[in-house]
């Protein structure tokens, strides 16, 4: 895989987590040093890792799932790198946003992608309002601290409106679940919440999901332990110091999207 290829070949690789993404390393015999790159120490560590870019080095940024950039700090580096002059080029991986649009089974020609609700209920209620009146699928994220509140608010909000809550998408335990908001708090208030979410909410316009449709969760979870490594994450490549194709150097930008974190 390309993407392996890069993890092989940059001079550092920068982690949201080390020690995650040292298990991937281990389980494809990769040896690139790690330097930690995460929200807390991002104001820090990103303009060293712009100095390692402009004396050639070549950088790769690791996030512990989905794609780097999409809701995490990554887009900063980014930002900088571009500003910087180092050209981006994506090679894309996971994202939870997508992969919640593909198994939803909702109209995916237009779409919002939301991020994660505001956190204060007064704010979450006003965002929500607002998103409804667009009329068109919604895709949130939602951390297991906070996904009943949201959706309780979504229930408020849109009403009886079947949704799909996704839950550790790419990733062992996937969950993928329509069903009424309320009956989604209740079903994970009496399971226990754990994970990461991703909700999509269909538009007012587009055709209504099947009555008869039992909201319970897709058969993935052991095809996917079979299939794929447990841990799944992505990560984006920054590269000033050379050009994976081609003769000579150049400076550049490479963005990949990995699933790759391997069993424990």
């Amino acid at each position: 895989m390309r993407a392996l290829r890069v993890l092989r070949e940059v001079d550092v690789i920068a982690c949201e987590d080390t020690r995650r993404t040292r298990a991937l390393l281990s389980h494809f015999d990769i040896h690139t040093p790690t330097l930690s790159y995460f929200e807390h120490n991002k104001l820090t560590r990103g303009p060293q890792l712009l100095r390692q870019l402009a004396e050639g080095k070549s950088v790769a940024l690791v996030t512990d799932a989905g794609t780097p950039g999409i809701s995490d700090p990554g887009f900063l580096l980014v930002r900088d790198a571009r500003a910087a002059g180092v050209p981006v080029v994506p090679v894309p991986g996971s994202s939870a946003v997508v992969a919640a649009l593909s198994a939803a089974g909702v109209p995916a020609d237009r779409f919002v992608f939301d991020g994660f609700p505001p956190v204060k209920p007064g704010r979450r209620l006003n965002r929500l309002t607002a998103l409804r009146e667009m009329e068109t699928t919604i895709v949130l994220y939602e951390s297991p601290h906070r996904i009943l509140a949201t959706l309780a608010a979504i229930d408020e909000v849109f009403g009886e409106r079947e949704i799909v809550v996704a839950r550790e998408l790419t990733k062992q335990f996937e969950e993928i679940v329509r069903a009424t908001p309320a009956a989604h708090r209740e079903r994970l208030a009496a399971a226990g919440v754990r994970g990461e979410f991703t909700v999509v909410i269909p538009g007012m316009g587009g055709p209504e999901m099947a009555p008869h449709d039992t909201p319970a969760p897709l058969d993935t979870a052991t095809s996917l332990d079979t299939a794929m490594p447990r841990h799944c994450g992505a990560l984006v490549s920054l590269s000033a110091g050379r050009r994976w194709r081609g003769r000579g150097r150049e400076r550049r930008v490479y963005c990949v999207g990995l699933w790759a974190f391997p069993r424990h």
